[in-house]
């Protein structure tokens, strides 16, 4: 009979991988110590590569430590884009936590291995992985352990707050100007909002606001289902009932849903917890209506696309589930970091070749404009297919041009601006500030997995 490493080997070869740093004896859980520890030692092993940082600490004063992958650690390369992995929100949700863990391993001693995809991605990528946005609540639910653990000891922080329902209810805004034409994209905060979320939860804001994140994904555990957004619903809750609740990015939501799905070992199948999801994704809404929520508040205040990833029936599945685990969601999370490159990409210039920063980039017929970064570049996902794309800026005349994507890496679409003629009327809806107005007023808002 073959033994359990020798099982984890071949189903590395199957999967085209080499076999990963971890072996069957290392399948374990991470309390905070060692989480951290773990996280140098793949810094130690990879120098040249990570970098680790912390983006705050938690209620308790733990560190939110992200590792970081690329290959200038620090830096922000103009036209790479950036890629987020966020991990146990949900403190008693801890797979997530211990998969993005052998991911960093696995990351580190494939790419000194010399595997080409795994090099390639580290090179053309920025990658942030944080295991733990919840050290706390993890904490509480690891001292009950796998075998006691309830549905909701160590769910929230250490004031026991659900930090995916305590992020700004920015859809509510988004509705408001659906109906309004306003805004659609980088929807203003509203007054005093830092006074109003958890420590953990103003630490990952300030994170989205510093690195223009153009892909996330955000693990929990309760379920088995790849979810996009909307994750609130625009209809009125009715009791037994629940609502679609599209973005204008739905065909890319559900691309990049099944995208996860079909490479997990067994999400696809649709079956499971008991509960059946077609092609294993859902719209959130869909599911059932959830308010103030990470993966909507990343669409609407920032660039990046996020989806929520349901993992696990059991959320503190025993040790012995966890090299399983593993194989079965290793090539999801290396496939879906992939979809970052998928789409346009390209510089806004000015007449003189200067970088303009915060450019606004329209796509006809999808009423989601995302902005470029300071370093004056842009990404927007896309799907295959033949788009009208235009850039505008304050001050300079806006731009139109028209591509064509394909299936493979993104498309390099550049802009070149000319400076608005004085006593022109500007669209100044176009170029509406990336913080909005300081008066902006946010009208008011089940606990499931997520």
């Amino acid at each position: 009979m073959l033994s359990g490493s020798s099982l984890i080997w071949i189903g590395a070869l199957l999967l085209g991988l080499e076999a990963s740093l971890t072996g069957a004896s290392d399948f374990q859980h991470h309390g905070y110590e060692e989480m951290v520890r773990a996280l140098f030692a793949v810094q130690s092993e990879c120098p040249y590569i990570t970098r680790i940082y912390s983006i705050g600490r938690s209620v308790e004063g733990r560190h939110l430590y992200v590792l970081e992958f690329t290959d200038s650690p620090g830096i922000h390369e103009a036209l790479e884009p950036e890629f987020k992995y966020v991990g146990n929100m949900h403190g008693n949700e801890v797979l997530g936590r211990e998969l993005l863990i052998y991911l960093a391993q696995f990351l580190c001693e494939e790419y000194r291995a010399g595997n080409e995809r795994i090099t390639r991605l580290i090179h053309d990528t920025r990658i942030h992985i944080l295991p733990s946005m919840n050290p706390d609540g993890y904490e509480v639910a690891a001292r009950q352990g796998p075998e006691f653990n309830g549905y909701l000891v160590g769910r929230g922080n250490a004031k026991e707050v659900d930090l995916n329902r305590n992020f700004p209810d920015l859809n509510a805004l988004m509705y408001y100007y659906e109906k309004h034409n306003g805004q659609n994209h980088h929807l203003p905060l509203p007054d005093n909002w830092e006074l109003q979320v958890e420590p953990e939860t103003l630490a990952v804001i300030k994170w989205m606001q510093n690195y223009n994140f153009v892909l996330s994904a955000n693990l929990h555990g309760g379920a088995v289902v790849a979810n996009y957004p909307f994750d609130k619903s625009r209809e009125p809750r009715i009791r037994g009932k629940t609502t679609y609740s599209a973005t204008s990015d739905d065909k890319i939501f559900r691309k990049l849903a099944k995208t996860y799905s079909y490479a997990h070992s067994w999400m696809h199948k649709g079956w499971n917890c008991g509960d059946y999801f077609d092609e294993g994704i859902t719209n959130g809404a869909s599911w059932y209506s959830l308010s103030k929520g990470m993966q909507d508040f990343n669409y609407l205040h920032t660039n990046c696309f996020e989806i929520t990833l349901e993992l696990s029936c059991d959320k503190f599945p025993p040790a012995t589930a966890l090299a399983s685990e593993w194989l079965a969601n290793r090539e999801a999370l290396v496939s879906y970091m992939e979809q970052v490159h998928h789409g346009i990409k390209g510089m806004v210039y000015d007449e003189n070749n200067n970088p303009i920063s915060n450019a606004a980039i329209s796509v006809a017929g999808v009423n989601h404009d995302i902005t470029g970064g300071t370093d004056g570049d842009y990404f927007r996902m896309l799907l295959p297919g033949t788009y009208t794309v235009t850039a505008s800026a304050l001050g300079y005349q806006p731009f139109t041009s028209t591509v064509t994507v394909g299936p493979a890496e993104a498309v390099q679409l550049h802009f070149y601006l000319k400076v608005q003629p004085k006593g022109t009327n500007l669209n100044l809806k176009a170029y509406a500030n990336k913080k909005g107005p300081s008066t902006a007023k946010i009208p008011p808002t089940n606990l499931g997995p997520r």
